[in-house]
């Protein structure tokens, strides 16, 4: 798995870190169980501060998406049986909230929005 990092961006450090893991295993590059990078090593390997690595890291255990371990440290964790179990559900609806309103505050209407949406679950789901 390859994790971009643009230091210019305006997306903080740590949310492309967990951004870059959640594609990653939304693009099966990533498997339950498979194990990521201790914090140290991912840190010294982006060059970026070892406290971003663990925030991105705190985030994504407490989404669902990993489980910590002592001793063996980040590992991808169990999918789901369904959507309702599926992680970060609360913070996605948030954030589906935010950019309906942003849409909306912009002139866009409910139909484009879909739009959008369809395009984008086509680009990802592959349907």
């Amino acid at each position: 798995m390859i994790i971009d990092i643009d230091a210019r961006s305006d997306v903080p450090i740590y949310e492309q870190l967990r951004r870059g893991v959640i594609a990653g295993i939304a693009n099966d590059e990533l498997a339950p169980g498979d194990r990521l990078p201790s914090v140290r090593a991912l840190a010294v390997d982006l060059g970026v501060n070892l406290h971003t690595v663990n925030k991105a890291y705190a985030l994504l255990r407490d989404d669902g998406y990993i489980t910590m371990r002592r001793g063996s440290g980040a590992v991808v964790a169990e999918r789901g049986a369904g959507a309702a179990d599926a992680p970060g559900d609360a913070r996605i609806e948030g954030e589906l909230h935010r950019l309906i309103l942003e849409h909306k505050a912009g002139g866009g209407d409910a139909a484009a929005f879909l739009d959008l949406v369809r395009t984008q679950l086509a680009r990802i789901y592959g349907e």
